[in-house]
């Protein structure tokens, strides 16, 4: 049976300053693991960050609203974590999205794209607030920016605000709630709890994508204490959660390209990670696929390739065209995928849900619009990104995926809305945000209560 949970979701959105580039969002909308278990509620946090140069000042006033526990010790507390599998059955009373910033990855100039961005985060925001509330957090200095443009695209494309927006302010170095932000867990008894993964910007001094992340780092445990949330710190041990995707019934699928990267956790086995991830998450089965995206910078999230719709079944990026290079490595997926079972013992039914026709790739007008902090790793023109209809993201009345202009939109669109019958299919234009690095899973966070 599903758990009955409630999630929140955080969902990052990038409200540029002058100084700051594209639209950001290591903070993702959908819940690092997309929660979906049965009976949930889902909560949205939007944590905005400003898009200046690194502030010193860090998130003050955050005070817990009750004394929380930290605890290295999880076994005590095993339970499955929330992420994109939704109960059909039940709905979410609230979802989170996080408007947040980075200055090397969002185009900073509106003529080069920073209102478009702002805009496709506000329009994730809207349609979540259709069916869910939607909390955003934010810095200072942009909160006012971020409650214009969400009330002007509501008023544009005529979403409903069934829900109210809300929003907190808070810090990070940049805007992917997903990978920053806790995964959050619950037991039987329905305590619910975070985890503070320690996060290294996908890759540390190895690979990682900008220099300093002390500030995405404390993010988990700074939302967990001023949220009131007891939690585990999972330190020194590195994730993040796109890099996890459950269906809420104990089976945890990850890439092998991303958790056994040389630069998240070089001192332990494969099966001192899966440990670590049963431990913490309490999972039974861990299914691992070889790789993600082509060229997703994040050492291939498995958020990008493969995500579970309900128990037994998964969406699994594809491509027919044998030249295409995702052809190999969705393959190589879809063998194991075909000849696992899930911790129940179900065989895993694989939907196939194909790529952009058309690869997408970031121009020399958007990179003219970019700049990079020394020891950030840099992009060229004709770059492709890792475009995938699969980053979608689950509400209480829809799912919220991705387009980018392709021949393969609408088909994507009819084979992922007809496995979440019964919800609205929103349409989303995410090339503004893929040029950031992610899409609209990546943005948003869940939180089960």
């Amino acid at each position: 049976m599903w758990c009955d949970v409630l999630y929140h979701n955080f969902i990052s959105l990038s409200f540029y300053s002058p100084k700051l580039v594209q639209p950001l969002f290591p903070y993702c909308v959908t819940a690092v693991p997309a929660g979906i278990l049965c009976n949930l509620s889902a909560s949205l946090f939007i944590l905005l960050f400003l898009l200046k140069k690194y502030n010193p000042r860090f998130a003050p006033d955050l005070q817990p609203s009750h004394k929380i526990l930290i605890s290295k010790r999880p076994h005590h507390f095993r339970c499955p974590i929330f992420m994109p599998v939704y109960d059909r059955r039940k709905r979410h009373s609230i979802k989170g999205i996080i408007f947040d910033h980075r200055v090397d990855c969002h185009i900073a100039k509106a003529q080069y794209g920073a209102r478009r961005a702002r805009e496709a985060f506000a329009e994730v925001i809207c349609a979540i607030a259709e069916s869910e509330q939607a909390y955003v957090l934010a810095e200072a200095d942009v909160i006012d920016n971020a409650r214009s443009v969400v009330k002007a695209v509501r008023k544009q494309k005529n979403y409903q605000e069934n829900f109210p927006v809300k929003y907190i302010q808070m810090e990070s170095d940049d805007a992917w709630a997903r990978d920053v932000g806790p995964t959050f867990v619950k037991n039987e008894d329905g305590a619910v709890r975070g985890i503070d993964w320690c996060f290294n910007a996908w890759g540390g001094k190895v690979d990682g994508l900008y220099a300093d992340w002390t500030k995405d780092d404390r993010v988990a445990a700074l939302f967990c204490n001023k949220a009131g949330y007891d939690m585990y710190d999972a330190h020194p041990f590195v994730l993040e959660g796109g890099a996890i995707h459950t269906d809420g019934e104990k089976t945890v699928i990850v890439t092998e390209s991303c958790l056994l990267s040389k630069g998240r956790n070089p001192g332990l086995s494969k099966s001192e990670i899966e440990q670590k991830l049963k431990d913490y998450l309490g999972a039974e089965k861990i299914i691992w696929i070889p790789y993600g995206i082509y060229n997703d910078e994040t050492n291939e999230h498995v958020d990008n390739v493969c995500a579970f719709t309900s128990p037994g079944h998964v969406v699994l990026a594809w491509t027919d065209d044998m030249d295409d290079p995702q052809y190999q490595m969705s393959s190589a997926d879809l063998e194991i995928l075909e000849n696992e079972t899930d911790a129940r013992g179900r065989k895993i039914e694989v939907h196939k849900v194909c790529i952009p026709k058309n690869p997408v790739c970031i121009t020399e007008y958007e990179l003219s619009g970019f700049t990079f902090e020394e020891g950030e790793d840099e992009r060229e023109a004709g770059e492709r990104l890792a475009a995938s209809y699969v980053n979608f993201y689950i509400t209480n009345g829809g799912v919220l995926i991705p387009q980018f202009g392709d021949v393969m939109d609408e088909p994507a669109l009819k084979a992922i809305g007809s496995l979440f019958e019964g919800r609205k299919v929103y349409p989303i234009y995410a090339r503004d945000i893929i040029v950031g690095g992610g899409n609209i899973h990546c943005i948003t966070q869940q939180i089960p209560q």
